[in-house]
């Protein structure tokens, strides 16, 4: 009896002295939560900003990314090749993007039934990727209807709609459709028209018109979002964290890092002035901010491969549970990764020497029989610039993949060969042009890729040099 009556004491000496453990912060104690902090918070930041830049339009200009919240953007073509303003852009899908505020009302997105390859990421403002709408996941030549909620809304859906409450009141939707070049346009542009974003209210009122929207003056439409983020102070930085916070709520494993929030008086769902706190608190924050930027930077760095010899890629993204430094790290160098599941992204720099890819060597990316990249969807490959961009040349070729008709060995393995000048006519066909005496580097695309590649069986070959 004498145990059972200290047991149930517990909660009362636990209430007692959990808030006198809860104020024994020490100044490095603050320090250390608010640098987490910033990391942990970074991907929702950035994500925001980069939704009001890229929204703030009055009606789709016609270049993807730009168009007013709960409005695709579609692609109509592949990215031209002297085009600058995005980098490694693929010529295997053409983009259908949107931004979705299901703050006012929920939005239905309609899915048309096609047989061609198509996905439709849903990544929440945390950069987690919660649905994927498409050939992998909900099936070939399947019409569906799905009724997209925020994170609080308690209606019912009418019926025919399936309902996917979204972990955020925002949410980015990047989608992309199969395409087998200019010729397959006209077909992708069929598949593309039934993408469809309905608010509930118009629902099975007949076509919806979506009306033009207001430009707002004050959003800053020059400088990209990484920078605009880089140059916050903590006080303007922790007050849009805990205001984003009100609508875009943690995760439940998030509890621990909440909880070490409240220690210095940060509390989700309520404002949060920094100039108001202690004085010892306000450098914490203040150190804690530049630090976990600077961190920020140098795993962003590293995770786009920067300085890294061999293929880097990770079959870990869309998906980050508590590693808050590599999500915060993605969206740095990558914002919008989809679930590995859907599509994987190897690149390189390097040879299999280690030394910097330059068109002034020529180079062979040799597949083995039966050794081709293992997919259920397709894959590529893509030669860029140094910064990024498409390489023009003669042939008007910026990639070689499964739909490239590649002409194989004579025991049955294949030969990519990369290089300024042709290899001779006979092996033209897999032929990956790059600019003379210039740097470059390859980016692979492995969209649905099968379970060799989720496991690590199956790994890019080395790009060699053939002279």
């Amino acid at each position: 009896m004498r145990l059972l009556a200290k047991l149930a004491m517990l909660p009362i000496l636990f209430a007692m002295t959990s808030p006198t453990l809860a104020q024994g912060v020490t100044n490095q104690d603050a320090y250390e939560i608010a640098k987490d902090a910033y990391v942990y918070s970074y991907p929702l930041v950035l994500t925001y900003l980069t939704a009001k830049q890229t929204t703030n339009y009055a009606e789709p200009t016609g270049i993807p990314t730009q168009a007013p919240v709960n409005q695709f953007s579609h692609a109509r073509e592949f990215t031209p090749v002297d085009f600058k303003a995005v980098v490694r852009p693929n010529m295997d899908t053409l983009y259908s993007p949107a931004v979705l505020d299901l703050g006012p009302e929920p939005v239905v997105l309609s899915v048309p039934a096609t047989d061609r390859y198509f996905m439709l990421p849903l990544m929440s403002l945390w950069t987690d990727v919660f649905a994927v709408p498409g050939t992998r996941t909900t099936g070939p030549n399947t019409a569906r209807d799905f009724l997209l909620v925020s994170p609080r809304w308690q209606g019912t859906a009418p019926a025919g709609l399936e309902i996917i409450r979204s972990p955020t009141r925002y949410l980015d939707i990047v989608g992309r459709t199969k395409t087998d070049g200019p010729a397959d346009y006209d077909a992708v542009h069929e598949v593309q028209a039934g993408y469809k974003l309905t608010p509930l209210s118009a629902w099975g009122k007949g076509n919806y018109v979506p009306p033009k929207r207001m430009v707002d003056p004050s959003i800053d439409m020059k400088t990209p979002p990484p920078v605009q983020v880089d140059k916050m102070n903590a006080a303007t930085y922790f007050g849009m964290f805990a205001e984003l916070l009100k609508d875009n709520p943690p995760s439940p494993v998030d509890y621990p890092m909440i909880h070490r929030l409240e220690r210095l008086g940060f509390k989700v769902g309520q404002p949060f002035d920094l100039n108001a706190q202690p004085a010892n608190i306000q450098q914490a924050f203040e150190r804690g901010a530049a630090d976990g930027n600077a961190l920020v930077l140098a795993e962003g760095k590293k995770a786009g491969g920067e300085g890294l010899k061999g293929w880097v890629y990770t079959t870990h993204s869309g998906a980050y549970g508590v590693d808050y430094l590599y999500r915060a790290a993605i969206a740095q160098c990558c914002l919008g990764e989809n679930l590995a599941q859907d599509a994987v992204y190897p690149s390189v720099a390097t040879d299999s020497e280690g030394k910097p890819l330059d068109g002034s060597s020529k180079y062979v990316l040799h597949f083995e029989k039966g050794k081709l990249p293992p997919v259920n969807g397709f894959w590529s490959v893509t030669a860029y610039d140094q910064d990024g961009y498409f390489i023009p040349n003669a042939i008007k070729r910026q990639a070689l993949g499964d739909r490239s008709n590649l002409v194989a060995n004579a025991d049955g393995s294949v030969d990519i060969f990369i290089q300024p000048d042709s290899p001779g006519k006979d092996k033209e066909a897999n032929w990956l042009p790059v600019a003379a005496g210039q740097p470059f580097n390859l980016l692979m695309r492995l969209y649905w890729a099968g379970e060799e590649v989720l496991d690590g069986v199956w790994t890019p070959p080395s790009v060699k040099k053939s002279q």
